[in-house]
């Protein structure tokens, strides 16, 4: 048996989708339950100790986005993962944004795929036998169906990633978090994100995504996926990599590599301490600078160049750690000169098309 004692809860309506899941993850040892509704679903989360939730995202009125982000206020350390067709690919990013782990395309053909993806849910809690050989070959044949997914949908990638992204400015207990992205065509290849981690720590982050294409949607969507993995590994008490920025570099290199994504990403990874703002930060290549925002203008943070994120053979970053002190804000911009104006007279947009200005952008820290 390859998942002994995980117990699952499977969301979907389809009873000969439902019923083949659950033959195949008795088979391996699973115990299982099932729902239709949010209210039973919220009934055997109240009851039962549940490991993980697979939630189909093809259900009416968006019950299954309802529940996955029911699941961390009912049980914290239940994971999720969701199943979605190809007509619903904006709902998996915003299951993602709530917390879900993974994701699927229906219909599941080949329940290994499945497997994989329980397996690497709960890292740290399933023993597997698998190989590793078979775990990529899965993960590849799994990234491929995915962009597959995205390139029949090409109608649908602006609005797909434009979900990834939050509003221009965001507030968060003792700080705001503001940005501009500009884009010149459907597909953005910057990605931005800030959340809370527990009750301490803000998270930031900014990403650039080589080459640009229409599977730069779905490294963005990847990305996320990948870094909520370790949020909800570190809600549950299992990891405090998310709050190690070299550590979420690292992972996130050697997640990358694994997927088959031909793309290479630079990236600066920052933890704020809101208690005393304490401020660890990380890079990956040399795309993107870190500044310290003060009455006197962008005062650069020296940070060694390192290799991008997507290399075999990735050598470990370092982290710098800087405090802020009063009237000072944390800045993470490209190096593009017109930016920086832009930055220093506050025009945050959030995510927008502007041919007039070089793609890119900045986002800012205020405390």
């Amino acid at each position: 048996m390859a998942l002994p004692n995980i117990s699952v809860l499977l969301f979907e309506v389809d009873s000969i989708e439902s019923e083949s899941i659950t033959e195949y993850l008795t088979e391996q040892g699973c115990v299982c339950f099932s729902a239709m509704t949010i209210e039973s679903a919220a009934q055997v989360l109240k009851t039962e100790p549940v490991d993980l939730v697979i939630a189909d995202l093809s259900l009416p009125s968006s019950c299954g986005l309802d529940l996955i982000a029911e699941i961390p206020l009912i049980s914290p350390r239940t994971h999720s993962i969701v199943i979605s067709g190809n007509n619903v690919l904006s709902d998996v990013l915003e299951a993602i944004r709530l917390g879900a782990s993974d994701y699927l395309c229906k219909p599941i053909d080949d329940m290994l795929v499945l497997e994989s993806a329980i397996q690497q849910t709960l890292v740290g809690y399933v023993e597997t036998d698998a190989p590793m050989a078979l775990l990529d070959e899965l993960s590849y044949q799994e990234f491929d169906d995915h962009i597959a997914s995205i390139e029949q949908n090409s109608h649908a990638v602006d609005h797909i990633q434009q979900q990834l992204f939050p509003s221009a400015e965001v507030n968060f207990p003792n700080a705001q978090v503001s940005y501009s992205i500009f884009k010149h065509a459907e597909i953005s290849n910057y990605l931005i994100d800030s959340t809370l981690v527990g009750e301490k720590y803000l998270m930031v982050y900014m990403a650039h995504f080589q080459p640009e294409n229409k599977a730069t949607a779905f490294a963005s969507v990847t990305l996320r996926s990948l870094v909520n993995q370790k949020l909800q590994a570190f809600r549950v008490g299992k990891s405090q990599s998310v709050i190690e920025p070299f550590n979420m570099l690292s992972y996130l290199n050697d997640r990358i590599v694994k997927s088959g994504l031909d793309v290479l990403i630079d990236m600066i990874y920052v933890i704020v301490d809101l208690n005393n703002y304490r401020t660890a930060i990380a890079q990956a290549g040399h795309g993107l600078r870190s500044y310290i925002r003060n009455s006197e203008g962008l005062m650069p943070i020296a940070i060694s160049d390192s290799m991008q994120i997507g290399v075999q053979n990735w050598v470990r970053t370092g982290t710098q750690y800087r405090t802020l002190n009063r009237g000072e804000n944390f800045c993470i911009s490209t190096s593009k000169p017109e930016h920086k104006p832009l930055l220093l007279s506050n025009k945050f947009t959030g995510l927008v098309k502007n041919e007039a200005v070089p793609t890119g952008g900045y986002v800012e820290v205020r405390i």
